[in-house]
C-alpha cells in the first residue's frame, strides 16, 4: 500500500492542495479538520507522517503533536508544522512540541513534497535499523514460518528472514532494480539497499547474482 500521510488543517483550500500535490507523488492521503480529528484518524489509521496546522480550534497543533509523542506507536512519526505563526518562538515552541520541520505558510508544493520524502526515507531508514536489530539479535523467525513449505531450505542453512526480506527477495530474482523493487513496495531505494544488504550477508552472497543462484540452488522460490 502507498505510504499513508495525514494532514489536519482547519482551511479547506489548504487540505485540498496539500492532498492533490502528495497523491500527485503517490501517497494515500488523510484529511482532518482539526486536533481533535487527526488524533482520532491518527489512532485509526497510524499514518506514516503528519502534516498540521498550529491554531485550530478543539485542539491545536501543538497539542495534538504532545499527545501523539505521548503514545509509543508514534515516537517516530515525522511530523511537519504547516502554519502562519512564523516567529522564531513559534519554531522554537513547534520543535519543543514534537515537530520535525517547521514550515510557514503560504509554501511551495514542491518545497513540501521534498520534505515529506526526506522525512519518510530517514524514518524508514530508522526503522530499518531498529527492525534489523530486533530480529536479528532477539527475536529471529525461522523462514517456514513465514512463507510457504517448500521454501523451508533455508531453515536448514540456519537463516531467519523477514516477510519484508522475503518480498524483496521475490523481486530481486525477477531482476528488478532497487529502485523498481522500491516502487513496488512503496518504500524508498535507501531502504531496499538495506534489505538488499542483509539478504546477501544472510546467505554469503558477495551479489545479486550469487543471492539469485543460492535461491535457486535451494529451490526457495
Amino acid at each position: 500500500m502507498p505510504l499513508q500521510i495525514l494532514v489536519t488543517d482547519d482551511d479547506f483550500t489548504i487540505r485540498r492542495l496539500i492532498k492533490d500535490c502528495l497523491e500527485l507523488h503517490g501517497y494515500s492521503v488523510i484529511l482532518a479538520s482539526d486536533g481533535e480529528e487527526a488524533l482520532s484518524l491518527a489512532n485509526k489509521y497510524h499514518p506514516h507522517l503528519l502534516i498540521s496546522d498550529i491554531k485550530m480550534p478543539n485542539k491545536d497543533g501543538y497539542h495534538l503533536v504532545k499527545e501523539l509523542r505521548e503514545n509509543p506507536n508514534f515516537r517516530l512519526l515525522p511530523v511537519i508544522f504547516l502554519t502562519h505563526k512564523n516567529t522564531t518562538e513559534d519554531k522554537i515552541h513547534g520543535y519543543q512540541a514534537g515537530g520535525d520541520i517547521y514550515l510557514a505558510k503560504p509554501f511551495q508544493p514542491n518545497e513540501l513534497t521534498a520534505i515529506v520524502r526526506h522525512l519518510l526515507e530517514k524514518t524508514q531508514i530508522i526503522q530499518s535499523e531498529l527492525l534489523f536489530t530486533e530480529i536479528n539479535h532477539n527475536y529471529p523467525q525461522p523462514v517456514s514460518n513465514l512463507i510457504a513449505n517448500n521454501r523451508d531450505k533455508i531453515a536448514e542453512n540456519n537463516i531467519y528472514l523477514t516477510k519484508r526480506e522475503i518480498e524483496v527477495l521475490e523481486l530481486l530474482i525477477k531482476g528488478l532494480s532497487n529502485l523498481k523493487i522500491a516502487n513496488k513496495l512503496y518504500l524508498s531505494p535507501k531502504t531496499i539497499e538495506k534489505y538488499v544488504s542483509s539478504l546477501l550477508k544472510k546467505t554469503n552472497s558477495n551479489n545479486r547474482t550469487e543471492l539469485a543462484n543460492f535461491v535457486f540452488k535451494n529451490k526457495i522460490i
